[in-house]
């Protein structure tokens, strides 16, 4: 097994619902209330890894978080059956009720940011659990997700998991949406590049209607975790105009993969310094592939999440793009994914994905996986338990058939039946995953 970059999706939980609380997210402002359909959600998710495992990827699985988060109500006052607490929390504070249910944990890129071993300078793969300290409802996720990074990632000698970020506004930390490596090959020393949309210390310009949530403050953190060298990093601010028109992450309007950037002119406040940078951080290697505004609006790139695309490396060398299905219906977007496609540059096909019930809160296909990049010898030391394989696959999608919803209203949540549903199902899964007594004692 040579050093790999490995796509660690996360497991769509059973309480996925649309509640629209992701402020500048217009995908889940427009669809709030919605009934959803968690079974499907599941499966779509599984059906996007399966396909990538036969691609010759390694693909690898993150298990959902345990919702709601009970133990966190109570912390907050909140007493009473689980189901008395639960109306009295709807009926007092409905925001903080749909919190507690969120099954944002869903989309593993902001669940972490990733150094691999060759970047830092004890040798040893640095990863941070984010603390998604913008949005109350993904604050929660943050110390479960250190716990099953931890389980994952264990073995000392190779792996280092930091606590999340102090959780106050200086430090707002949205994991790898707002993180991108270059390198020419994974197994070489990479660039890595940090976006954010704000300074909490500095005067900086910002979005006038939806907040710019990852500060320039936890990037310098994470760097300074992860033992990065200065010079293999660049720092770049999010263009506060695409953010006011729902580009609340970087993965929204820019994807790299290895030495290629394909990016949305209007991604940063100053693309050209940006491209400078990582040019000369590459030493001239990096292949940009820009978009231009009149090919693409923001507007069109936000409703398509064409750059919420996977690519990924092929055995051949070549590359391929991951697209959602709304990319194929949108005409501009299919036509910028044709236009690469003949161009001169390493992707060389396209697979268009089903992820509707993702897409609706909005979350694309890049959105469900965080990448991490492996050697042979340490890939031998992850939880062997969560890579994904015929068998584990078949398996899963018999889980979600047996514990999944096919329809879920928002009144919904009130019952208790769905907890205990939530717990049966979890027993299972830590059995399938070889994670045993990783829910165990867990309330949130």
């Amino acid at each position: 097994m040579p050093t790999l970059e490995i796509n660690f999706d996360g497991l769509v939980g059973n309480t996925h619902n649309y509640a629209g609380l992701a402020i500048g997210n217009k995908a889940s402002l427009e669809h709030a209330f919605i009934v959803s359909n968690p079974k499907a959600a599941a499966l779509e998710g599984l059906h996007k890894m399966k396909l990538l495992a036969d691609l010759g990827l390694k693909q690898a699985i993150i298990p959902p978080h345990p919702r709601p988060a009970v133990g966190f109500l109570r912390r907050l006052g909140f007493s009473g059956s689980l189901e008395v607490m639960l109306r009295k929390v709807y009926q007092q504070h409905p925001t903080l009720f749909a919190a507690c249910y969120s099954a944002s944990g869903m989309w593993t890129a902001n669940a972490a940011t990733i150094s691999p071993s060759s970047d830092t300078f004890d040798n040893r793969v640095h990863i941070t659990s984010a603390n998604l300290a913008a949005n109350l409802h993904r604050s929660l996720e943050a110390e479960f997700t250190m716990r099953v990074l931890r389980r994952i990632f264990a073995d000392p000698r190779y792996f280092t998991v930091h606590d999340p970020l102090p959780t106050i506004d200086a430090f707002c930390d949205e994991g790898a949406a707002n993180h991108t490596r270059f390198s020419v090959g994974y197994e070489q020393a990479g660039v890595e590049l940090f976006v954010y949309g704000r300074s909490a210390l500095t005067s900086l310009a910002h979005p006038k209607k939806f907040p710019a949530r990852q500060t320039r403050e936890a990037a310098e953190a994470i760097a300074r975790l992860h033992q990065l060298q200065p010079t293999f990093v660049v720092y770049a601010q999010q263009n506060p105009a695409v953010i006011d028109q729902g580009v609340f992450h970087n993965d929204v309007i820019a994807v790299g993969n290895q030495q290629l950037f394909l990016y949305h002119e209007e991604a940063f406040v100053d693309t050209p310094l940006v491209l400078e940078q990582l040019q000369n951080n590459m030493h001239g290697q990096l292949i940009a592939l820009p978009v231009r505004s009149d090919e693409l609006s923001v507007a069109d790139a936000v409703a398509s999440y064409l750059f919420n695309s996977q690519i990924v490396s092929l055995a051949d060398g070549s590359m391929a793009i991951i697209a959602p299905r709304e990319c194929e219906m949108l005409a501009s977007a299919k036509r910028v994914v044709e236009r690469l496609l003949q161009e001169d540059n390493p992707i060389k096909t396209v697979h268009y994905v089903d992820c509707r019930q993702s897409m609706q809160n909005g979350g694309g296909p890049a959105c469900l996986r965080l990448r991490v990049v492996l050697s042979e010898v340490e890939q031998r030391y992850v939880q062997a338990g969560v890579y994904l394989t015929d068998s584990l696959y078949q398996q899963l999608c018999v889980w979600v058939e047996k514990h999944y919803r096919e329809q879920l209203a928002f009144t919904d949540l009130f019952s208790a039946d769905l907890f205990e549903e939530s717990q049966r199902a979890f027993e299972e899964l830590e059995v399938l995953l070889g994670m045993r007594g990783l829910y165990e004692g867990w309330d949130g």
